[in-house]
């Protein structure tokens, strides 16, 4: 059952880790679903070598898309009506992804940034009482060197 913006209150927040000991087998798989096949997201040597990289490392939009996979764990499918992202770091494999959402307002609508580049990443969620609910978020990777 998903929440209706009424249950939630400014300051409420949710955690979640959304993958634990991320694959290089996890990365590929996603590389040959989204048709991404930049070498530097799946072929060990141009990244390293090439590249300069100390690995591959996990494309943006996986990143955005497990994210993403917490905030409708939390509201329910279908209840997101705005979702955007600012990419600030890689994610390595071996690395665990934990994203938490807060919410930062509630107003009887919401009107969608101008800009999400100028601003933090956020969600809206929609009621059917017209009620909206601002999320802001974050994600934090925690590093596995002895993966590498």
């Amino acid at each position: 059952m998903s929440l209706s913006a009424g249950d939630l209150n400014v300051g409420d927040t949710h955690e979640e880790v959304v993958v634990e000991n991320l694959s290089r087998t996890q990365i590929v798989q996603y590389a040959g679903a989204s048709g991404d096949y930049n070498p530097l997201h799946t072929d060990e040597v141009f990244a390293t070598q090439a590249a300069g990289y100390p690995t591959v490392f996990a494309h943006g939009m996986l990143t955005m898309g497990l994210t993403g996979k917490m905030l409708t764990n939390w509201v329910g499918d279908g209840r997101l009506t705005n979702y955007g992202v600012r990419f600030v770091s890689q994610v390595w494999p071996g690395d665990t992804l934990t994203s938490r959402a807060t919410v930062a307002a509630r107003s009887a609508e919401y009107s969608a940034p101008d800009s999400l580049a100028k601003r933090r990443p956020r969600s809206a969620m929609s009621s059917q009482r017209a009620t909206s609910v601002q999320l802001s978020f974050s994600a934090m990777a925690l590093r596995n060197p002895r993966v590498w």
